[in-house]
């Protein structure tokens, strides 16, 4: 594919690494001539340095045959105006960042694919809904919704109380008649080795392992590992930017009982004018003391999400050891994720990947419905859409080629998720939730043509 990336930002160049990384045709615009020195020394694409506003500047990008043309530049208005112009310049698909969060809620309503917008991703509301989602499944480090939970992916690390350590896929699964979930992916412990597991693989404590959920499998997940998915009612944020601000209002409208802390006093001040039903605090987050009088020991959660990395982590550590059940961490290093489950903070969280992971769907061949990255893993879970000439279509899972990197965790028919074992036949307007390890994903794609 060719893709045109406007604004060489930590968005654009994060996308543009990533987008290289498959062998992708990617053109980066910019207007400063040191990040595209940068990406240009690092990345194997083609830089141009400019405004890509400018005709003439998506003209020599050759707008015209680009596949997709991404605007993540710093200014919202400018990602738009990239997006309409190379929509009307010949462009099969735009996608624009923005941080004004009403044009996410309006979307249907304005109708921006009029204007030659197709999708609009806004990283601090990805950010949001996750932080969201794993309060309400607190006993896990990663989660993932596909159809509004019509299956959810969960990921946890075994503990020695889990029933099932020392034992295979299929023996674990016969401890329940009725199973509603199955592991898609394993880390070992201190290793990168990702593995996809099959019936004759063993679970061992400590591994990191991915399962795939319908209905009720978290509570199964949860009894068989020792785990108790509490329900979080008292959170206590640090830091009162876009995220930390937007976390508040979501978290505060949903019953929970928030803090926020915010070290910049006019900016407290604003925030506790915007957020009637959240107690806003002006202090230094990373002072224990005021933690202390903050009665952060009653906290059921801790999230930071200042704009430092190091002190997000710092200072969840320090939840965590005065007896915080769950800690979650803005961080804006990736390379930190390869130590986010031994370093001792139950989630962490990156705006740039949560973004990557929302427009990656549109480099996929098949008709890719949602997709996202395991955090830790070399992996990539896939929801494809069965259509009529689907190589898959009418076949028995048990019957398909399936590369063995690759395995379907799970299909979602007519809105329910199904945990598909080798019997069940596959239909056209099946959605099918795929766990493959990079190397098989074109494979894998194939039987979705």
């Amino acid at each position: 594919m060719k893709i045109i990336i406007a604004g060489a930002g930590e968005v654009g160049f994060h996308l543009a690494k990533l987008l290289s990384y498959e062998s992708q045709e990617i053109t980066l615009i910019d207007t400063k001539r040191d990040n595209l020195t940068y990406a240009a020394n690092h990345l194997d694409i083609k830089v141009i340095k400019g405004d890509a506003t400018s005709i003439s500047i998506l003209k020599e990008a050759r707008v015209k045959q680009a596949d997709l043309v991404i605007g993540v530049t710093s200014s919202e208005t400018t990602n738009v105006t990239i997006c309409v112009l190379a929509k009307q310049l010949g462009a099969a698909k735009t996608i624009a960042r923005i941080s004004n969060t009403e044009f996410i809620d309006y979307k249907d309503e304005i109708g921006f694919t009029k204007f030659g917008i197709d999708e609009l991703i806004s990283p601090e509301s990805l950010a949001v809904a996750e932080i969201e989602l794993l309060l309400d499944q607190a006993a896990f480090n990663d989660s993932y919704q596909f159809e509004d939970g019509a299956l959810t992916m969960l990921g946890l690390n075994l503990s020695k109380s889990a029933v099932f350590i020392e034992k295979t896929v299929k023996e674990a699964a016969d401890l329940l008649p009725d199973v509603h979930f199955v592991p898609i992916a394993i880390q070992r412990y201190a290793t990168h080795y990702t593995i996809i597991p099959r019936g004759d693989t063993i679970l061992k404590e400590g591994d990191h392992v991915v399962f795939m959920t319908s209905k009720g499998g978290d509570e199964e997940i949860c009894n068989l590992t020792g785990q108790v998915n509490t329900q979080i009612k008292r959170v206590m944020i640090l830091g009162g930017g876009k995220i930390g601000a937007k976390t508040a209002d979501t978290l505060s409208k949903n019953n929970y009982k928030v803090k926020l802390i915010e070290k910049d006093r006019e900016k407290a001040f604003e925030l506790a004018d915007n957020l009637n039903n959240s107690l806003v605090i002006n202090g230094d987050g990373r002072n224990v003391e005021l933690l202390d009088e903050e009665n952060i020991d009653e906290m059921d959660a801790f999230i930071s999400v200042t704009g430092n990395s190091e002190t997000n982590i710092m200072s969840c550590l320090v939840a965590k050891s005065k007896g915080v059940k769950k800690t979650i961490a803005l961080v804006e290093n990736i390379d930190y994720f390869e130590l986010s489950h031994s370093i001792g903070v139950d989630t962490l969280i990156n705006k740039k990947l949560l973004a990557a992971n929302n427009i990656f769907r549109y480099i996929r061949k098949g008709e890719v419905v949602a997709m996202t990255k395991l955090s830790t893993m070399n992996a990539e879970l896939l929801e494809f859409y069965v259509k009529p000439t689907s190589k898959i279509n009418g076949k028995l899972i048990r019957e398909l080629n399936f590369p063995r990197s690759a395995i379907i965790g799970g299909v979602i028919r007519e809105g329910e998720g199904i945990i598909a074992l080798g019997d069940f036949r596959v239909q056209e307007g099946d959605r099918i939730v795929v766990c493959s390890l990079r190397k098989s994903i074109k494979k894998v794609e194939s039987f979705f043509f």
